[in-house]
């Protein structure tokens, strides 16, 4: 399986599910269960960790026993891996199909007995099943479930991403002072939006997707009522559930999120009659820019708070190389040829492999070893790139956007 490899700003697999909202759904049939917060549910903190795609992975329990976790508030009704309900010989019902980056993918559903997350249990209720390849979730390893907006948006979210951790809080709580934005949930797609002022223009809505690695994607209508000034831009590519998407990338120097000033956001554009078109928003706010706070989401009281982290107005790293790559055990695999960089220029191509880098050799610690930041390291140094079948390339490093 692929992740991603490289510095921080490849954050190239990201995914977003609007599950069960426009289609023949099984929404209706999924039963709500019954959710409590256990009396010392504040110091009920869930460790995390981040993803290679920036998503948020942990561990909860789903009938007594530990699974694996990514907390999505993109999703609008939790998922289990079709894998994990196979392997535990669970009963998958219905046949419906839901809309995700890439196209869309079919969808059922399983009843559940108990399944708790740090201070909160539920008992009874249901989980949607779908396919949740481990490129969705920028990991070599697939998870078994997603964390949706169905056990979590009665809550107060509370995410410390400093310390990797997060609770749910009763909502109205306000744990830390932060810059307040306003946040509800969407009643058609039944996922968190907010909305956010670029160029001048508001945008809306935007989802607040944790389970999306990139920071700030925009519909091709959205960043077009932004009317920014020109600015240099690239492409870059996503993994949904159904697949890759190509769109184009540019960073900008300021933008609003309710009364909080971003700046040097990394913003990536969609085709036209993309996801965000086809689902009826202007965007998504994913966890690329949501990591760079401590966050608090409570859409019941309307409201997300950030605290900005020391590095929330860094410049985010930018290619040099021009290539988006994934990492498979002992080597690294092409997924995107930036459009105007040095590896297109050079003629590199999708889906070819490099197993040496300066002449050592890929490993599993790949990514978060020194040796990864080689893709965005400075202009003008020359990289010695070792194919998996020996011919070895030079590669000059250049600023190109």
């Amino acid at each position: 399986m692929l992740r991603r490899a490289g510095p921080r700003y490849t954050r190239g697999v990201s995914f977003i599910l609007a599950l069960l909202a426009a289609a023949a759904a099984p929404a209706s049939s999924l039963p709500a269960g019954t959710q409590t917060l256990s009396a010392d549910h504040e110091d009920r903190w869930i460790p995390f960790e981040v993803t290679p795609g920036n998503q948020i992975r942990f561990t909860m329990s789903l009938e007594g026993r530990p699974v694996s976790a990514i907390l999505d508030t993109g999703v609008s009704y939790s998922v289990v891996a079709k894998r994990y309900a196979t392997a535990q010989r669970l009963r998958v019902r219905g046949d419906a199909k839901a809309d995700v980056i890439g196209g869309s993918v079919p969808v059922g559903w399983i009843a559940t007995r108990t399944l708790a997350i740090g201070g909160l249990r539920r008992e009874g209720g249901g989980l949607a099943v779908a396919d949740l390849p481990a490129t969705a979730t920028g990991s070599a390893t697939a998870v078994d479930l997603l964390v949706g907006r169905d056990l979590t948006a009665d809550y107060a979210l509370d995410i410390d991403y400093a310390q990797r951790r997060f609770r749910l809080l009763r909502s109205g709580r306000t744990p830390f002072v932060g810059i307040s934005s306003p946040l509800s949930i969407a009643p058609e797609r039944l996922v968190y939006v907010s909305s956010v002022v670029l160029g001048g223009a508001e945008l809306r809505p935007m989802v607040v997707d944790t389970g999306d690695g990139s920071a700030v994607t925009l519909s091709a209508a959205g960043w077009n009522t932004a009317r920014m000034p020109r600015r240099a831009t690239t492409t870059t590519v996503s993994f949904g559930l159904a697949g890759p998407v190509v769109s184009e990338v540019a960073i900008v120097p300021q933008m609003v999120v309710g009364r909080t000033v971003a700046r040097n956001v990394e913003v990536r554009v969609e085709p036209s009659g993309g996801f965000s078109d086809k689902i009826g928003v202007a965007g998504r706010i994913g966890s690329g820019f949501l990591q760079n706070y401590r966050v608090l989401l409570d859409p019941a009281a309307g409201q997300m708070l950030l605290a900005p982290g020391p590095d929330a107005d860094k410049p985010p790293l930018r290619s040099t190389s021009g290539l988006l790559l994934g990492i498979a055990r002992d080597r690294l695999k092409v997924l995107h040829v930036m459009r105007g960089g040095p590896a297109a220029a050079a003629k590199w191509r999708d889906g070819e492999t490099i197993c040496r880098v300066e002449g050592e050799a890929v490993t599993p610690a790949y990514p978060t070893s020194p040796l990864a930041r080689w893709s965005a390291g400075p202009p003008g140094r020359t990289v010695a790139l070792t194919l998996c079948d020996g011919t070895e390339r030079r590669l000059t490093l250049a600023s190109f956007y």
